[in-house]
């Protein structure tokens, strides 16, 4: 519809103006939702009118209820055109990293094509829509080859996406563009989605991440001005009668204005019905006078996964005992309820005329148009094995069979929504019970690698466990204690669990058994588990008949037993260190190991292999969980850069890969790092946000870091006692905050709170439980805090009794090259307490010292506190700018993968963006920096703390 009859849309048309004015700088996406009839799909088209007089090309799409089980359908018809343009056209792009000032001009330089390119993509996405047989590995794979695919068209001609009725395109479509839609903010792509309201749009957007605009109804001038448009010939009392019966919906409006004008005033419905029940009504009405052949080609059509006219000409065909011809749809044209383009694909005037047909036939009528479907759809597998199924009533083996093999089909190319969808579906059409509750659990377990808990609740309970192979009831065991027990954290059900892994291990599958045990060891290190069960725990791992090096068996022997096993498990990974070729997964479970136990040098070296492995892979779930763990590393090494990017970056695929708890550990992270640097307020948002999603979960260890983080807060910000009460919740075994391997990492900033706060006893009690743990765990983080706390006791002993200067000087003499904090910390003791004894000029140099390294890592309260000691010892120090603290997260990880030599291509491949959003971030980054090249970058981020780019070693 043009523009001069869009009445009242003028708030509306103004923000989607602005997103078409800001291209071709900037890209953007935008939610149109709103009940049906409301005016989303007048707005999408006026706004691909408006796109395309700006000489933008235009892709479209609409979802069909019908399809909505055919994985990357609707992603097929909305890439039909860039798919099929010349593979080779990237060839001719120039490639280039320049990053002048303006840039817009490096939107077509970074467009070249390489072996992850354009090519590639185009390639991927066509397995992915199966044109093309070819496995796709990790499902983000298409998300990522289809942004490359997009932003590389949109190089060479800005590009609107416009897609209808969003909330019925298959999962994996609407998957793939809410992730391209999150990333375009620097692209010539402008992505609006229209959805109609429901239960299925508030779930999907729920998880969007995508900016939405709601459209309203009309205001009571614009309504009737339309109506007085649309139908200027009604009588004054019709009028009356339709404005308030349409309550503003304006294709209310006009179909009631229809109806009252054909059939008089009478064949308006009672008011009392659903507006969207009257259209569809009205729809159904129009529908009634047409010719039968008419009106059967039309359901086809409502019910069909596809639009091309010849394939609904020809099933209607196998339904009417007359010959059916493409004339029999022009009565439908002429009715306004159908169009047919020039490509004969035919296309529902409004959504609800779909709705109307497939409302007003019978299910026996329905079952009958699938059947006729099916028969002509012979040689698309997907497609017709869903009409088959659509079709059937009751049992049927060999379309079970079917669909099994399509679910098998859907998750090789990366679609796992759909192959849930299609198993669940081929369980409840299993003729064999053995094959139904295979299939079931099968199911179930494509449900768990979407993070989809209710689903995995409703199959498992659906599940007869007596026609299950045994080693897939102990899988289904499984299931029930992990979705059917009562929390996510907690000691009492693991010997359950142990008991499970145990029958596993016996029915030979030693695999699935320490794959169990693995996920146990994360449960077990957050739940305070008591002697006897990690007893248990660890008695199932030796049993397992696997190499002693094997990464598994090492993250376990941590996770379960960081102080009986510490020891050892460090020093396999010590071995394992040498061998750092493994398979990123295995690399962050070694990794995960190490922060068990505090080896913090490792878990930062593991870490960063595994995360550059992962995303040389494409594994996002999985880079996802391994960036929250580095962040952890990160937050307890201070090193304020690393913690900010890999927590926002981690909590960003977190919820893009459906892992919430992981996205709500990473804002824990962030709390953390923000606490350090004294962002106060930052710090106490987040960490009341955590606290208050924790609580109802029953996962009270996890607790424990948001008292971390309220108490390095108020450590940052002068209250030592306000710290020492939040922190002494995680040492004290009778509070829900306890975590007895989390004080490891806390025990340092209790120290300092304590012994600023006057708690000297108590932390002197609480040291003497932990130094015999040190010495036996090897911990290095335990023995770096136990060496800092028995030196600022010694130089806080009210008696006097210890050699404080030799205490000192002892623990500064220890191996701290990679833990610049601790160092620094322990300096900054150290000059205060010569300092107090008059010692100024021995203290400087030590103050000196440590303020230089709190300002390298950008914690500013404790580099302030450095400050104020060293001018009490008669020496003046300012506060140096810090320019890599003016970048985002984002900005500043964009700037240290240019430092380091990498081009904007590989940057975006590394960080899942466009080349033109690299470039874009880059000149974002220079001014902040206040330099003007790659090469002085490289200078500008070169400044690190003493230490940082070596891993931490033990200390003793």
């Amino acid at each position: 519809m043009v523009d001069d009859v869009l009445f009242g849309r003028e708030s509306e048309q103004s923000r989607l103006t602005g997103q078409l004015d800001r291209v071709p700088v900037e890209g953007s996406a935008l939610v149109l939702r709103g009940e049906a009839g409301v005016g989303k799909s007048t707005l999408l088209a006026a706004t691909t009118a408006r796109a395309g007089r700006r000489g933008l090309r235009v892709l479209a799409t609409t979802g069909v209820q019908a399809e909505i089980e055919i994985p990357f359908a609707g992603l097929h018809r909305l890439l039909r055109a860039v798919l099929d343009d010349n593979a080779n056209a990237s060839d001719s792009d120039s490639d280039s990293d320049s990053d002048s000032a303006n840039a817009n001009a490096n939107a077509n330089a970074n467009a070249n094509a390489n072996a992850n390119g354009p090519l590639a993509a185009r390639d991927t996405v066509l397995a992915a829509v199966g044109v093309v047989d070819a496995p796709i590995g990790q499902p983000f794979r298409v998300a990522l080859a289809v942004l490359d695919l997009l932003t590389t068209a949109a190089a060479r001609q800005p590009l609107l996406l416009a897609v209808e009725d969003a909330q019925w395109l298959d999962r994996p479509s609407w998957e793939v563009l809410t992730f391209v839609g999150r990333r375009l903010g620097s692209d010539p792509v402008v992505l609006v989605m229209a959805m109609r309201d429901g239960v299925e749009c508030e779930r999907r957007l729920a998880s969007a991440g995508l900016p939405e605009l709601r459209v309203e109804p009309l205001a009571e001038d614009a309504a009737a001005a339309l109506l007085a448009y649309r139908a200027p010939d009604l009588s004054p009392a019709l009028r009356t009668r339709v404005l308030a019966e349409a309550g503003g919906n304006p294709l209310g409006l006009v179909e009631l204005a229809v109806v009252a004008t054909r059939f008089g005033p009478d064949a308006l419905l009672p008011a009392s019905l659903p507006l969207t029940t009257r259209v569809e009504r009205t729809f159904a009405a129009l529908v009634g006078e047409l010719p039968p052949a008419t009106r059967t080609l039309l359901l086809v059509a409502a019910l069909d996964d596809g639009d091309g006219l010849d394939e609904i000409v020809g099933a209607t065909a196998g339904l009417e005992t007359t010959p059916v011809t493409v004339a029999d749809v022009q009565p439908a044209v002429t009715a306004g309820l159908v169009e047919v383009d020039d490509g004969f694909r035919v296309r529902f005037r409004h959504p609800l005329v779909r709705s109307a047909l497939r409302q007003a036939a019978g299910v026996a009528r329905r079952r009958q148009v699938h059947a006729a479907l099916a028969d002509r759809l012979a040689g698309a597998d997907d497609r017709r094995v869903w009409h088959r199924a659509a079709a059937t009533i009751g049992a049927d083996e060999q379309v079970a069979r079917d669909l099994t093999a399509a679910a098998d089909r859907a998750a090789r190319h990366g679609a796992v929504a759909s192959a849930l969808t299609a198993m669940e579906r081929a369980a409840q059409l299993s003729e064999d019970a053995r094959e139904r509750a295979d299939r079931l659990l099968r199911a179930a377990g494509y449900a768990v690698d979407l993070g989809d808990h209710a689903a995995v609740v409703r199959l498992v309970r659906g599940i007869e466990e007596q026609y299950l192979q045994p080693t897939d009831q102990a899988r289904l065991s499984w299931l029930r204690e992990a979705f059917l027990g009562g929390g996510w954290s907690g000691a009492a059900p693991l010997p359950a669990f142990v008991d499970i892994v145990d029958l596993m291990r016996r029915n030979g599958d030693t695999e699935l058994a320490l794959h169990s045990l693995v996920t146990l060891s994360v449960r077990s290190w957050w739940s305070n588990p008591d002697e006897q069960t990690r007893g248990l725990l660890l008695a199932a791992a030796e049993r397992l008949d696997v190499p002693a090096l094997d990464p598994r068996l090492v993250n376990v022997l941590a996770g379960v037993a960081p102080i009986e096993r510490g020891a050892e498990a460090l020093d396999r990974m010590s071995e394992l260190m040498r061998r750092m070729d493994s398979d990123p997964g295995d690399l962050f479970l070694l990794g995960n190991g190490a922060n068990a136990i505090g080896a913090l040098g490792l878990a930062t070296a593991f870490l960063a292999s595994s995360v550059a492995g992962l995303r040389g892979q494409g594994r996002l779930g999985l880079l996802a969980v391994t960036l929250v763990n580095q962040a952890w590393t990160a937050a307890q090494l201070a090193d304020i850069r690393l913690g900010l990017t890999a927590a926002t970056e981690g909590r960003a695929l977190a919820l893009e890969t459906g892992q919430p708890r992981w996205a709500m550990t990473a804002d824990l992270n962030r709390a953390h790092v923000e606490a350090l640097r004294g962002n106060g307020d930052t710090a106490r948002q987040l960490a009341d946000e955590v606290e208050r999603l924790l609580l109802p979960t029953g996962a009270n260890p996890i607790l424990g870091m948001v008292q971390l983080t309220r108490g390095i807060e108020a450590l940052a910000a002068g209250r030592p006692a306000d710290a020492y009460r939040h922190l002494y919740r995680i040492f004290d075994p009778a509070d829900s905050a306890y975590h007895q391997y989390l004080r490891f990492s806390a025990f340092g900033h209790l120290a300092e709170a304590g012994t600023r706060g006057g708690h000297h006893d108590e932390v002197a009690s609480i040291l003497r439980t932990l130094q015999p743990i040190a010495a036996a765990t090897r911990s290095p983080i335990l023995r770096v805090t136990v060496a800092y706390a028995e030196a600022v006791l010694a130089g806080a002993d009210p008696d006097g009794d210890v050699d404080a200067d030799a205490v000192f000087r002892a623990r500064l003499g220890m191996d701290l090259s990679g833990w610049p904090f601790e160092r620094a910390r322990l300096q900054l003791a150290y000059g205060g307490w010569l300092r107090r004894r008059r010692r100024a000029v021995e203290s400087r140099p030590y103050l000196r010292e440590a303020g230089t390294a709190f300002d390298a890592l950008g914690v500013v309260p404790w580099a302030d506190r450095a400050r104020r000691e060293l001018r009490a010892a008669g020496e003046a120090s300012r506060r140096p700018v810090d320019r890599q603290s003016l970048l985002t997260p984002q900005e500043l990880q964009i700037a240290q993968l240019a430092a380091t030599g990498l081009s904007n291509p590989e940057i975006a491949e590394r960080l899942f963006l466009s080349r033109r959003t690299v470039s874009t971030h880059l000149y974002r980054i220079y001014p902040k920096m206040g330099i003007s090249s790659r090469g002085e970058l490289t200078e500008a981020m070169a400044a690190t703390p003493e230490g940082r780019t070596d891993p931490p070693t033990d200390p003793h």
